[in-house]
């Protein structure tokens, strides 16, 4: 248990500064789930967006910190290269179905299969698992509040928000606007009620 002095752990990719930069000429690299031998592999042929940590329980997380580091990428640029036997989906009825390797646990992508949702056509990936550089930075935090379901002191929030606002990582405790600002679009322009107001 930290003490109340203590710097909060957020994610070991930015626990020391985010010095991660996105490659302009970038065009993706390979994920690999922890496994010793015949680890899955995943082929991401594309730079990722809106990359943040994230405090919601649902994320996959090294173990030993509050936050997972996740990105998006669209589901056409993700293709399962080796021992896609080992994986299945962790939360088969959830909207993001996360598929996690059988044998380490590591989330190797997470999908969305309702044509319905804001963000189908996006998959949720976890660019650490790759040894490539290159690849778009963490922007901001989302879920901050959440981390408390996985076992942050909530005395302790105030620190991990400073901590993260350090870093340059603004703290939600939604996702960021422009990703707030897409949900929103998305469900006033199927109920068509986008551009209705004089504002």
């Amino acid at each position: 248990m930290p003490s109340d002095t203590a710097v909060p752990r957020i994610h070991p990719a930015v626990d020391h500064g985010v010095t991660a930069q996105a490659r302009p000429d970038f065009a993706g690299g390979t994920l690999r789930c922890l496994c010793s031998a015949d680890p899955v592999e995943v082929r991401i042929s594309a730079q990722t967006a809106h990359n943040h940590v994230c405090g919601c329980t649902k994320c996959w997380k090294p173990q030993g910190v509050a936050f997972s580091q996740v990105a998006v990428v669209s589901r056409d640029a993700v293709e399962v290269t080796r021992n896609g036997h080992k994986l299945a989906a962790v939360n088969p009825d959830a909207p993001i179905r996360r598929h996690a390797c059988n044998g380490c646990g590591a989330h190797m992508y997470g999908r969305i299969e309702n044509t319905e949702h804001p963000f189908y056509g996006l998959d949720f990936v976890h660019t650490e698992l790759s040894d490539e550089t290159g690849w778009s930075p963490p922007e901001f935090a989302a879920f901050v509040s959440s981390a408390i379901e996985s076992g942050v002191n909530p005395d302790r929030m105030g620190a991990v928000r400073a901590r993260l606002k350090e870093l340059g990582l603004e703290p939600y405790d939604a996702l960021s606007p422009p990703l707030m600002d897409a949900i929103a679009t998305h469900v006033a322009t199927k109920s068509g009620k986008l551009n209705t107001l004089d504002v």
